[in-house]
């Protein structure tokens, strides 16, 4: 069954093939459908499992507040229902930051992390870091989601032969409910796990774009900072790698799960 009782809400996954359970967290304002480049590849390999986190997709939208420990207690009960005792985790953008607090959070359930373009310090520490969330904020609530959308796939998909991408982006990004999507964008504020990277037992690889928003610099220093982690950068990408260049994407994980076991 697609939709699933987890955490008291309706949560919308879809679970492909068959052996160690992998699991695919999206981003902020995205939804399952976007690992459609992954699901088909993996599966033949993983039980490979997509879901849409709480407020986005499919899953039910309930009223915030939204939080990033909420948000792994929702993967947890989701595996739970499943049966999935232990699973690799991969997530893009926000998807990382559910991912680092499932692995801190759940250790004994996380065979591996997969950490996707994303940040572990969401803490607003500057004059310039409160501008540009300030910013950011009035944005969207001025805008609706479609024109947000247009604005955020022109950055992110800047190629002529990124046209298909580009427009598929905009109609997802559309349907985003833009109170959950808000909730969800709050979850973060506040949030890091900077201080607690050495507490992580599994194995980590983080995947950095060579044009993602920050640095591949800024990836490599937090890289540094877990026990058993390595970084791999793809170029000639941007924040959304796994569907920008999806075929080196997932290359370069599966050869990474390949050597964690499978």
């Amino acid at each position: 069954m697609p939709f699933i009782q987890t955490n008291n809400i309706q949560s919308y996954c879809e679970v492909y093939g068959e052996g160690d359970a992998l699991v695919f967290i999206h981003g902020l304002g995205s939804a399952s459908q976007d690992w459609k480049f992954q699901t088909a590849f993996f599966a033949e390999h993983f039980q490979t499992i997509t879901y849409d986190v709480r407020g986005h997709g499919q899953s039910e939208k309930p009223k915030g507040p939204y939080s990033v420990p909420l948000f792994a207690q929702d993967l947890a009960a989701l595996l739970d229902e499943l049966n999935v005792e232990k699973a690799h985790i991969v997530g893009l953008s926000m998807g990382g930051w559910i991912a680092l607090q499932f692995g801190l959070d759940y250790p004994e359930r996380t065979h591996s992390l997969t950490i996707v373009n994303s940040w572990v310090d969401m803490r607003l520490k500057t004059l310039e870091d409160w501008k540009g969330y300030i910013q950011r904020a009035i944005i969207f609530r001025l805008f609706s989601m479609r024109k947000i959308g247009e604005v955020l796939g022109a950055k992110l998909f800047i190629k002529p032969e990124q046209k298909e991408l580009l427009n598929d982006f905009i109609k997802s990004w559309a349907k985003n409910h833009k109170p959950s999507y808000m909730a969800s964008f709050q979850s973060g504020i506040g949030w890091s796990v900077e201080d607690r990277l050495g507490e992580i037992t599994c194995p980590v690889l983080v995947i950095a774009a060579d044009e993602d928003y920050t640095p591949v610099s800024e990836k490599q220093t937090y890289t540094d900072k877990i026990p058993n982690a390595r970084l791999a950068v793809i170029e000639d990408s941007r924040h959304a790698t796994s569907v920008e260049r999806p075929d080196e994407f997932n290359r370069v994980l599966l050869a990474y799960l390949q050597e964690q076991g499978m």
